[in-house]
């Protein structure tokens, strides 16, 4: 059985020729059930490691201080900015490559390169070290998210890969909610090197299991063009590093106007290149897919709102309610495996016409859940009655509304390019995470620490966020049908 399927109603007349021109290179997936649940399994775990990484590190903050003292804290946030600056720069791009020299190959290269950047990190001996590994591993990431996705989809026959997708979802939102609660567990027990060090066997068993899959022929079409490609990275970096330091450094400071100026003028030139080179950086014509471009406006608006959602739920049980960091990552858990629920509903249960519903009703479910954590948190600790409750629906939301996002972009798109706008779509989504993670430090600035004003205004904020996300399904439901 072969990839091959008819392009989408909203396809440009690129991503028609794509399927006729450019399908003879694609290698048939293996089509067994064997096979398609290898390739899943190891995407999952690869996707579980790269999502894991952009929070596990936040809990083991106070440890890190501990061991480097000669370090100041905003030297420390190094730390998780290197990895989230790169991860979000070069998902675009190695969205591209994959499709270009094979998924299979781009992925076993990132995740290996992503094991030793971690074993890097674990052995750090200071944090100029930590962070130039950290960066490492936010490139090895940027690879393995695309070129994961990309194999599942490969391997596994059209009438499965939404259910594909949805598991692949669930492992992804689950990584994100229970990085807290895994890294204060591993960090109360054994010390912040193992937040590193755990990632070692993990993506040895990756590496060696996915070295079994059949490889996919590359597709035989050009690297893109490396100028716009070195534009578009170091545009994207530059704006999200710039909206990520703009509390710190002060929005009006010459620092942050730079790199937000400097990032946009980068992104626009990359976009003018790839309206006139063979091999673009940007694959423009992804975006006359309507279908394509509309999940990526509710990607960007429920990133930035669940990014900032997870964050302040975890200052708010710590500096409101008291936890400790590992009991407050072990009270967002329960929305960890709500949030994986979700996204296996939605991956079995929702038809493909019917994708654009789940992500209006996933981000509807989880604004609810924040509007009601504005209203009904406080002061006083309430978290049987009131946080669990509201926790476990908006995970629910989460899964729901990511999974059906991914969905929805996917059948958008023609096989040989499945990974491209993968990528795409993940880069939106750090993006709108950046975003909300800025909105969020400017709102708690304005108030103290110790006070919940602060906290229940961010919990608003994401609420709106989520309801913008739902208000561009119909354009989703346009297409799709």
């Amino acid at each position: 059985m072969t990839t091959s399927s008819p392009p989408s109603p909203g396809a440009g007349p690129r991503d028609v020729a794509g399927v006729d021109g450019e399908q003879a290179h694609q290698s048939p997936p293996a089509g067994s059930s064997a096979a398609s649940k290898l390739a899943l399994f190891v995407a999952s775990g690869a996707t579980f490691l790269a999502v894991l990484d952009t929070t596990v590190v936040n809990i083991a903050f106070s440890d890190l201080r501990s061991d480097f003292t000669d370090a100041s804290l905003s030297q420390l946030t190094w730390v998780v900015t290197a990895y989230t600056v790169v991860f979000a720069a070069l998902l675009a791009v190695a969205g591209r490559v994959a499709d270009v020299i094979g998924r299979k190959r781009l992925f076993l290269w990132s995740t290996v390169l992503f094991t030793v950047a971690s074993v890097l990190s674990g052995f750090a001996t200071g944090v100029p070290m930590l962070v130039g590994a950290r960066a490492l591993q936010g490139v090895g990431a940027a690879g393995m998210i695309p070129s994961a996705l990309g194999l599942v989809l490969q391997h596994t026959p059209p009438a499965r890969r939404q259910v594909a997708v949805g598991v692949w979802g669930a492992v992804g939102s689950m990584a994100a909610a229970v990085g807290p609660s895994l890294g204060g567990l591993l960090v109360d027990v054994w010390g912040w090197r193992s937040v590193f060090l755990i990632n070692l066997p993990i993506g040895l068993a990756i590496v060696a299991i996915s070295a079994r899959l059949v490889g996919d022929t590359p597709s035989g079409r050009k690297l893109p063009d490396p100028v716009g490609t070195l534009a578009l990275a170091l545009g994207i970096g530059g704006v999200v590093f710039g909206v990520t330091q703009g509390t710190d450094w002060g929005w009006g400071s010459g620092s942050v106007l730079a790199l937000l100026g400097g990032g946009l003028v980068l992104v626009v030139v990359a976009l003018l290149l790839s309206t006139r080179r063979t091999a673009p950086a940007i694959e423009l014509d992804l975006w006359r897919n309507r279908t394509f471009a509309a999940t990526n406006v509710s990607s960007l608006l429920f990133g930035a709102a669940m990014y900032s959602y997870l964050l302040s739920s975890l200052l708010f049980l710590n500096a409101i309610w008291g936890y400790s960091e590992l009991k407050a990552g072990l009270a967002v858990t329960p929305g960890a495996f709500s949030a994986a629920l979700g996204a296996i509903v939605v991956g079995r249960r929702v038809g493909p016409s019917k994708q654009w519903a789940a992500v209006a009703a996933g981000s509807v479910l989880f604004g609810a859940s924040c509007a009601a954590m504005f209203l009904l948190l406080g002061t006083e600790r309430q978290y049987v009655a009131v946080w669990l409750p509201i926790g476990i629906l908006g995970g629910l939301g989460i899964g729901a509304a990511l999974t059906a996002i991914s969905n929805a972009a996917t059948a958008a798109l023609a096989p040989q390019r499945f990974a491209s706008g993968t990528g795409l779509l993940m880069t939106t989504r750090q993006i709108g995470g950046a975003l909300g993670i800025a909105a969020l430090a400017a709102i708690l600035e304005r108030h103290n620490v110790l006070d919940d004003t602060g906290y229940l205004q961010v919990f608003l904020a994401c609420a709106i966020g989520s309801v913008a996300a739902a208000a561009a399904t119909p354009w989703i439901r346009a297409r799709t049908q």
